[in-house]
């Protein structure tokens, strides 16, 4: 299980060194190809105001953070489909909850044997560390040359190593969501100033007032913070959304695992 854990943080650990890049790359492509065609600007030049209506053009205009907010975006969403995968995964076949269930039913009447088969049919990490649990607790039954504490003490121990194993396999990568609610919402905010201290600069050095130049470049500048902001709401919802589930699956954990220890002790009293 320690082989599998590690080549599993491996193989996680490489995917987000690769897919960040690729992404940041994939956003710029997007920025000048897609959204600087100059079909999207008046005259089919890109220097120009965009076409009226044409959103593409507009975002074109935001500047020089809307590829880095689109890669953030793209980052968002990826890590986010590969969180709730590997989540989904961790939860096993069926519900956690009627699982517990199940196995404190079967533990309650000393039928280990049967919950064993249980976590090998639910798999999954709350699965992985009950039946670790278990294991040891059949191991330990046999022994009669150990005092009952010792014996509590290595089955306790005996679920913590595993859940050490697995909880890191469900909180990776959480940190790149996390960082991103902050870092997305202020470069929105730094694209947006930028923006209009552009636009103003322009309506400072024009010879007559551009009202429609100036509307062009505020609604340009105003495209960051809504990207940003936008990035940021789905980042939060996604981080709340991933920590509640990981804190479901602990507290799933610790109750199976309380009813294990709580039945070996009425053992061997």
């Amino acid at each position: 299980m320690k082989t599998q854990n590690s080549l599993s943080d491996s193989l996680k650990s490489v995917f987000a060194a690769i897919i960040i890049p690729i992404e940041i790359a994939i956003a710029v492509c997007i920025y000048i190809f897609v959204l600087g065609d100059p079909s999207h600007f008046q005259g089919n030049d890109p220097a120009n105001h965009p076409i009226q209506g044409d959103y593409f053009g507009i975002v074109y205009k935001g500047g020089p953070i809307v590829p880095i907010l689109l890669a953030m975006l793209m980052i968002t969403i990826t890590f986010g489909i590969e969180r709730a995968i590997t989540i989904s995964k961790a939860k096993g076949k069926g519900s956690v909850r009627r699982f517990v269930l199940k196995i404190r039913n079967l533990i309650g009447t000393n039928n280990i044997g049967a919950a064993i088969a249980e976590c090998d049919r639910q798999k999954g990490s709350v699965a992985n560390v009950v039946k670790a649990g278990l294991l040891k607790f059949n191991e330990l039954s046999k022994n009669t040359t150990l005092e009952t504490e010792k014996k509590v003490l290595l089955v306790q121990k005996d679920i913590e190593e595993t859940t050490q194993l697995e909880m890191p396999m469900l909180e990776k990568n959480l940190v790149i969501i996390a960082t991103l609610v902050s870092i997305a919402t202020l470069l929105g905010l730094l694209g947006t100033v930028m923006g209009m201290i552009k636009a103003f600069a322009a309506l400072a050095t024009a010879g007559a007032p551009d009202s429609v130049g100036l509307a062009n470049g505020i609604s340009e500048a105003l495209i960051n913070t809504a990207l940003g902001i936008g990035t940021s709401a789905i980042a939060i919802v996604l981080y709340n959304y991933f920590t509640s589930a990981i804190d479901g699956l602990t507290h799933a954990i610790d109750e199976t695992s309380f009813s294990i220890i709580q039945n070996f002790t009425a053992q061997n009293k």
